[in-house]
Protein backbone atom coordinates (compact mmCIF):
# COMPACT_ATOMS: atom_id res chain seq x y z
CA UNK A 1 0.00 0.00 0.00
CA UNK A 2 3.14 2.65 -0.86
CA UNK A 3 0.32 4.41 -2.74
CA UNK A 4 -0.75 6.54 0.21
CA UNK A 5 2.65 8.14 1.28
CA UNK A 6 3.51 8.74 -2.42
CA UNK A 7 -0.04 10.25 -3.26
CA UNK A 8 0.52 12.44 0.03
CA UNK A 9 3.84 13.63 -1.02
CA UNK A 10 3.04 14.02 -5.39
CA UNK A 11 -0.47 15.92 -4.83
CA UNK A 12 1.87 18.67 -2.94
CA UNK A 13 1.98 17.94 0.82
CA UNK A 14 5.59 18.19 0.31
CA UNK A 15 5.43 21.37 -1.79
CA UNK A 16 6.31 24.73 -0.10
CA UNK A 17 3.86 27.58 0.79
CA UNK A 18 1.42 24.53 1.64
CA UNK A 19 -0.68 26.59 4.47
CA UNK A 20 -1.09 29.90 1.73
CA UNK A 21 -2.24 27.23 -0.97
CA UNK A 22 -4.14 24.89 0.74
CA UNK A 23 -7.75 24.99 -0.34
CA UNK A 24 -6.49 23.68 -4.23
CA UNK A 25 -3.81 21.25 -2.94
CA UNK A 26 -6.06 19.29 -0.67
CA UNK A 27 -8.62 19.29 -3.05
CA UNK A 28 -6.56 17.74 -5.51
CA UNK A 29 -5.07 15.48 -3.13
CA UNK A 30 -8.59 14.25 -1.96
CA UNK A 31 -9.82 14.01 -5.55
CA UNK A 32 -6.52 11.18 -6.26
CA UNK A 33 -7.34 9.58 -3.18
CA UNK A 34 -10.69 9.03 -4.25
CA UNK A 35 -10.17 7.54 -7.61
CA UNK A 36 -7.57 5.09 -5.02
CA UNK A 37 -10.67 4.53 -2.74
CA UNK A 38 -9.32 6.03 0.12
CA UNK A 39 -12.54 7.71 0.42
CA UNK A 40 -11.70 8.34 4.41
CA UNK A 41 -8.39 9.71 3.95
CA UNK A 42 -9.56 11.95 1.18
CA UNK A 43 -12.12 13.55 3.70
CA UNK A 44 -10.01 14.36 6.11
CA UNK A 45 -7.31 16.10 4.18
CA UNK A 46 -10.39 18.16 2.35
CA UNK A 47 -11.14 19.22 5.73
CA UNK A 48 -7.66 20.94 6.28
CA UNK A 49 -7.98 24.19 4.91
CA UNK A 50 -11.08 24.98 6.66
CA UNK A 51 -9.63 24.16 9.88
CA UNK A 52 -6.67 26.30 9.20
CA UNK A 53 -8.44 29.38 8.35
CA UNK A 54 -10.70 28.75 11.60
CA UNK A 55 -6.94 29.56 13.22
CA UNK A 56 -4.79 32.79 13.48
CA UNK A 57 -2.15 33.04 10.96
CA UNK A 58 1.17 32.38 13.43
CA UNK A 59 -1.00 29.50 14.60
CA UNK A 60 -1.52 27.58 10.88
CA UNK A 61 2.11 26.44 9.97
CA UNK A 62 2.13 24.40 13.20
CA UNK A 63 -1.06 23.18 13.22
CA UNK A 64 -1.00 22.24 9.35
CA UNK A 65 2.63 20.01 10.58
CA UNK A 66 0.42 18.15 13.56
CA UNK A 67 -2.43 17.47 10.95
CA UNK A 68 0.38 16.37 8.32
CA UNK A 69 2.05 13.93 10.28
CA UNK A 70 -0.79 12.62 11.56
CA UNK A 71 -1.73 11.36 8.52
CA UNK A 72 2.00 10.42 7.54
CA UNK A 73 1.19 7.79 10.43
CA UNK A 74 -2.07 6.33 9.53
CA UNK A 75 -0.30 6.15 6.35
CA UNK A 76 2.53 4.27 7.67
CA UNK A 77 0.59 2.08 10.25
CA UNK A 78 -1.80 0.89 7.12
CA UNK A 79 1.11 -0.36 5.19
CA UNK A 80 1.95 -2.26 8.06
CA UNK A 81 -1.11 -3.75 8.74
CA UNK A 82 -3.96 -3.04 6.45
CA UNK A 83 -6.09 -5.55 7.72
CA UNK A 84 -6.35 -3.76 11.21
CA UNK A 85 -10.52 -2.35 11.37
CA UNK A 86 -9.28 0.93 13.02
CA UNK A 87 -6.88 2.22 10.14
CA UNK A 88 -9.35 0.74 7.07
CA UNK A 89 -11.69 2.72 8.57
CA UNK A 90 -9.40 5.76 8.51
CA UNK A 91 -8.48 5.05 4.75
CA UNK A 92 -11.04 4.14 3.40
CA UNK A 93 -14.95 2.51 4.74
CA UNK A 94 -16.12 1.96 8.22
CA UNK A 95 -18.10 -1.21 8.95
CA UNK A 96 -21.64 -1.45 8.94
CA UNK A 97 -24.13 -1.31 11.61
CA UNK A 98 -24.79 -4.59 11.46
CA UNK A 99 -21.20 -5.60 11.31
CA UNK A 100 -20.32 -3.68 14.25
CA UNK A 101 -23.40 -5.60 16.43
CA UNK A 102 -22.42 -8.90 15.11
CA UNK A 103 -18.83 -8.53 15.94
CA UNK A 104 -17.76 -10.78 18.98
CA UNK A 105 -15.04 -8.94 19.93
CA UNK A 106 -16.46 -5.34 20.01
CA UNK A 107 -16.07 -3.39 23.40
CA UNK A 108 -19.74 -3.34 25.50
CA UNK A 109 -21.10 -1.43 27.75
CA UNK A 110 -24.08 -1.57 29.52
CA UNK A 111 -24.46 1.72 32.05
CA UNK A 112 -26.68 5.26 32.44
CA UNK A 113 -25.33 7.69 29.73
CA UNK A 114 -25.81 11.66 29.85
CA UNK A 115 -25.33 13.37 26.43
CA UNK A 116 -22.60 15.79 26.76
CA UNK A 117 -23.67 18.24 23.67
CA UNK A 118 -22.86 17.73 19.68
CA UNK A 119 -20.82 18.73 16.79
CA UNK A 120 -22.57 19.55 13.54
CA UNK A 121 -20.16 20.26 11.37
CA UNK A 122 -20.71 21.01 7.64
CA UNK A 123 -17.67 19.11 5.17
CA UNK A 124 -16.60 20.20 1.80
CA UNK A 125 -17.55 17.09 0.11
CA UNK A 126 -21.36 17.54 0.38
CA UNK A 127 -22.33 16.26 4.00
CA UNK A 128 -22.71 16.87 7.30
CA UNK A 129 -20.79 15.21 10.62
CA UNK A 130 -23.34 14.82 13.39
CA UNK A 131 -21.32 14.04 16.41
CA UNK A 132 -23.19 13.12 19.87
CA UNK A 133 -20.98 12.95 22.71
CA UNK A 134 -21.82 10.77 25.64
CA UNK A 135 -20.80 10.29 29.30
CA UNK A 136 -20.92 7.31 31.43
CA UNK A 137 -22.13 8.23 34.49
CA UNK A 138 -21.69 4.41 36.18
CA UNK A 139 -17.50 4.91 35.72
CA UNK A 140 -15.08 5.71 38.25
CA UNK A 141 -13.28 7.36 36.04
CA UNK A 142 -14.60 9.67 33.41
CA UNK A 143 -15.11 7.84 30.17
CA UNK A 144 -16.85 9.09 26.69
CA UNK A 145 -18.63 7.46 24.15
CA UNK A 146 -19.21 8.83 20.37
CA UNK A 147 -22.29 8.77 18.24
CA UNK A 148 -21.51 9.48 14.68
CA UNK A 149 -23.82 9.78 11.74
CA UNK A 150 -23.33 10.96 8.31
CA UNK A 151 -25.93 12.60 6.37
CA UNK A 152 -25.95 14.83 3.21
CA UNK A 153 -26.44 18.86 3.72
CA UNK A 154 -29.14 19.02 0.57
CA UNK A 155 -31.26 16.94 3.15
CA UNK A 156 -31.75 19.43 5.54
CA UNK A 157 -31.05 19.22 9.45
CA UNK A 158 -32.07 16.23 10.62
CA UNK A 159 -34.44 15.80 13.96
CA UNK A 160 -31.99 15.07 16.37
CA UNK A 161 -32.37 11.82 18.76
CA UNK A 162 -31.00 13.40 21.56
CA UNK A 163 -30.88 16.44 23.46
CA UNK A 164 -28.13 17.27 25.53
CA UNK A 165 -28.45 16.87 29.22
CA UNK A 166 -30.43 13.71 28.81
CA UNK A 167 -29.98 10.74 30.51
CA UNK A 168 -30.88 7.45 29.22
CA UNK A 169 -30.19 3.62 30.56
CA UNK A 170 -28.62 1.88 27.45
CA UNK A 171 -26.06 -0.81 26.10
CA UNK A 172 -23.46 0.58 23.90
CA UNK A 173 -21.30 -1.50 21.23
CA UNK A 174 -17.99 0.50 20.29
CA UNK A 175 -16.03 0.20 16.85
CA UNK A 176 -12.96 -1.94 17.40
CA UNK A 177 -10.08 0.41 18.01
CA UNK A 178 -7.03 1.07 20.32
CA UNK A 179 -9.14 3.57 22.15
CA UNK A 180 -12.70 2.16 22.04
CA UNK A 181 -14.98 5.72 21.33
CA UNK A 182 -17.19 5.64 18.44
CA UNK A 183 -20.59 3.59 19.48
CA UNK A 184 -23.61 2.49 18.39
CA UNK A 185 -26.78 2.40 20.77
CA UNK A 186 -27.46 -1.42 21.01
CA UNK A 187 -30.22 -1.05 23.69
CA UNK A 188 -31.70 1.97 24.70
CA UNK A 189 -34.13 1.04 28.24
CA UNK A 190 -35.24 4.00 29.40
CA UNK A 191 -34.66 7.57 30.22
CA UNK A 192 -33.18 8.68 33.67
CA UNK A 193 -33.88 11.68 36.00
CA UNK A 194 -30.69 14.42 35.82
CA UNK A 195 -28.72 15.19 38.71
CA UNK A 196 -24.99 16.21 38.97
CA UNK A 197 -22.11 13.96 37.77
CA UNK A 198 -20.27 11.83 39.25
CA UNK A 199 -16.93 13.09 41.73
CA UNK A 200 -14.83 11.35 39.91
CA UNK A 201 -11.67 11.84 41.38
CA UNK A 202 -10.35 14.06 38.86
CA UNK A 203 -9.78 17.21 41.11
CA UNK A 204 -6.18 16.16 41.31
CA UNK A 205 -5.01 14.49 38.37
CA UNK A 206 -3.60 15.92 34.99
CA UNK A 207 -6.88 17.07 33.14
CA UNK A 208 -5.18 15.90 29.71
CA UNK A 209 -3.56 12.60 30.84
CA UNK A 210 -6.91 11.06 28.94
CA UNK A 211 -5.45 13.23 25.58
CA UNK A 212 -1.52 11.88 26.20
CA UNK A 213 -3.18 8.17 26.73
CA UNK A 214 -4.93 8.24 23.24
CA UNK A 215 -2.23 9.81 21.42
CA UNK A 216 0.22 7.48 22.91
CA UNK A 217 -2.40 4.40 21.49
CA UNK A 218 -3.10 6.17 18.07
CA UNK A 219 -1.60 9.00 17.07
CA UNK A 220 -3.71 9.82 14.00
CA UNK A 221 -6.72 10.99 16.59
CA UNK A 222 -8.01 14.50 16.51
CA UNK A 223 -10.24 15.08 19.05
CA UNK A 224 -10.35 13.70 22.39
CA UNK A 225 -12.84 14.09 24.90
CA UNK A 226 -11.36 15.30 28.84
CA UNK A 227 -12.72 16.15 31.81
CA UNK A 228 -11.72 19.04 33.79
CA UNK A 229 -11.19 20.19 37.01
CA UNK A 230 -12.70 23.29 39.17
CA UNK A 231 -11.73 26.21 36.70
CA UNK A 232 -13.21 29.10 35.57
CA UNK A 233 -13.54 31.03 31.78
CA UNK A 234 -11.63 33.84 31.43
CA UNK A 235 -10.59 36.42 28.63
CA UNK A 236 -6.91 37.56 27.78
CA UNK A 237 -5.63 41.03 26.67
CA UNK A 238 -6.57 40.05 22.74
CA UNK A 239 -10.45 38.74 24.12
CA UNK A 240 -9.69 35.56 23.22
CA UNK A 241 -11.40 32.94 25.77
CA UNK A 242 -9.28 30.66 27.98
CA UNK A 243 -9.87 27.65 30.32
CA UNK A 244 -7.79 28.40 33.64
CA UNK A 245 -7.72 25.87 36.19
CA UNK A 246 -9.15 27.36 39.81
CA UNK A 247 -6.86 27.91 42.48
CA UNK A 248 -3.44 28.03 40.34
CA UNK A 249 -2.96 31.92 38.62
CA UNK A 250 0.01 30.23 37.30
CA UNK A 251 -1.59 26.59 36.70
CA UNK A 252 -2.58 24.96 33.51
CA UNK A 253 -4.65 27.49 31.18
CA UNK A 254 -6.31 25.95 27.94
CA UNK A 255 -7.54 28.21 24.89
CA UNK A 256 -10.63 27.63 23.86
CA UNK A 257 -11.79 27.34 19.98
CA UNK A 258 -15.08 29.33 20.12
CA UNK A 259 -16.76 32.29 21.27
CA UNK A 260 -17.80 31.98 25.26
CA UNK A 261 -20.52 33.22 26.28
CA UNK A 262 -20.28 36.53 28.17
CA UNK A 263 -22.26 35.56 31.18
CA UNK A 264 -19.92 32.63 31.67
CA UNK A 265 -16.79 34.68 32.70
CA UNK A 266 -15.21 34.65 35.93
CA UNK A 267 -18.09 31.56 36.80
CA UNK A 268 -16.67 29.08 39.17
CA UNK A 269 -17.10 25.64 37.40
CA UNK A 270 -16.76 22.80 39.37
CA UNK A 271 -16.13 20.03 36.45
CA UNK A 272 -16.05 20.89 32.46
CA UNK A 273 -16.45 18.52 29.45
CA UNK A 274 -14.66 19.61 26.54
CA UNK A 275 -12.82 18.16 23.25
CA UNK A 276 -9.23 18.79 23.05
CA UNK A 277 -7.80 18.94 19.85
CA UNK A 278 -4.05 19.37 20.89
CA UNK A 279 -4.29 23.35 20.53
CA UNK A 280 -8.45 24.23 20.95
CA UNK A 281 -11.07 23.19 23.42
CA UNK A 282 -14.35 22.87 22.46
CA UNK A 283 -16.86 23.29 25.14
CA UNK A 284 -19.27 20.55 25.87
CA UNK A 285 -20.83 20.67 28.96
CA UNK A 286 -20.18 21.96 32.36
CA UNK A 287 -21.06 21.53 36.08
CA UNK A 288 -21.71 24.78 38.03
CA UNK A 289 -23.29 26.08 41.45
CA UNK A 290 -26.13 27.00 39.03
CA UNK A 291 -26.34 23.31 38.09
CA UNK A 292 -25.70 22.33 34.02
CA UNK A 293 -24.89 24.29 31.77
CA UNK A 294 -24.86 23.20 27.87
CA UNK A 295 -21.55 25.00 25.93
CA UNK A 296 -21.89 23.05 22.61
Amino acid sequence: MSWINGSLTSCGLAWPGFVDNSSDRCRRIAARLVDMKATALAGRIDEIPSQLMGLRSEERPDAAIRELGKLVLVAKAWRSTPGDAELRRLVSTSESREQVLANPDAKQVESVWEVLGEKIESRRDGLVSHSTWLLDLKSASPQFALLLDYFPASAGRRSNAFTPGDRFDARLVFYPARQPLRALVADRKGDVPTGEWPDFGFHTADPLAAHAAHQNAAPWLTDCPVMLPPGAILLDDRGAAWWQAAGDPHGIALPIADTVNPTLLGLDLMATAALWNGSRLDLLAAQSGFGRLDLS
